[in-house]
């Protein structure tokens, strides 16, 4: 009686032994592909070309009339709207194809309004609209080469410069100073790398490359 007691203990603790080292075997197997993932990953990260091949940068072109085009648009704003022509205006002369309706007088192009000489602008669609200018391409490119590997994979999915510019008119990281607060609360929009708080200037500028 004593000895099938003492070999049940014994299977019992060879049964324990056998599942432990196949659970450490597949811990160790799981850590090895996760790290060669990892590494995979963070080559394809490396190889991605911005801007991609397929990008479409804006061109300044003649003023079309917003009725036989049609545009996206910033959506977001209560007040303002920006669209993908470089136009600001008030959401009330948006026309139903979604453009600026450039007759108005409100309506402004490649508008700086609210922005500083860093790049950051206290209003959003005023940050994409200055973003949209065609002498910012250069600046937006050199931005693009020296962007960050989280940065590199949210670009490589935009498709042109508007999209851009509504990515990097975004509150982001660049803006806000230990997590919780704004750098510069008044001007937290940004399109250029400089983060807000750079410039000592507190008054509205108009950018002229």
């Amino acid at each position: 009686m004593f000895t099938k007691v003492i070999v049940r203990f014994l299977k019992k603790r060879i049964v324990l032994a056998v599942i432990f080292c196949v659970s450490l075997l597949y811990c160790l197997s799981s850590l090895i592909n996760e790290g060669a993932f990892g590494n995979e990953t963070s080559d394809s990260i490396k190889r991605i070309s911005l801007p991609p091949s397929s990008f479409k940068w804006h061109e300044e072109k003649d003023k079309n009339s917003s009725a036989t085009i049609s545009c996206r648009n910033s959506v977001q704003g209560k007040v303002l709207v920006a669209d993908d022509r470089g136009y600001v205006c008030q959401r009330s002369e948006v026309a139903s194809t979604g453009c600026c309706i450039v007759e108005s007088p409100n309506t402004k192009r490649y508008c700086c309004d609210t922005c500083q000489p860093n790049g950051c602008c206290s209003i959003y669609e005023y940050c994409i609209s200055c973003c949209m200018q065609p002498q910012k391409i250069a600046l937006l490119q050199k931005i693009m080469g020296k962007a960050s590997e989280t940065f590199k994979m949210l670009v490589a999915s935009i498709t042109d410069h508007f999209e851009l510019c509504l990515t990097k008119c975004r509150t982001s990281s660049e803006s806000v100073h230990h997590e919780n607060s704004y750098r510069d609360p008044s001007a937290k929009h940004c399109y250029a790398d400089e983060p807000p708080g750079q410039s000592r200037t507190t008054k509205s500028h108009v950018l002229k490359e």
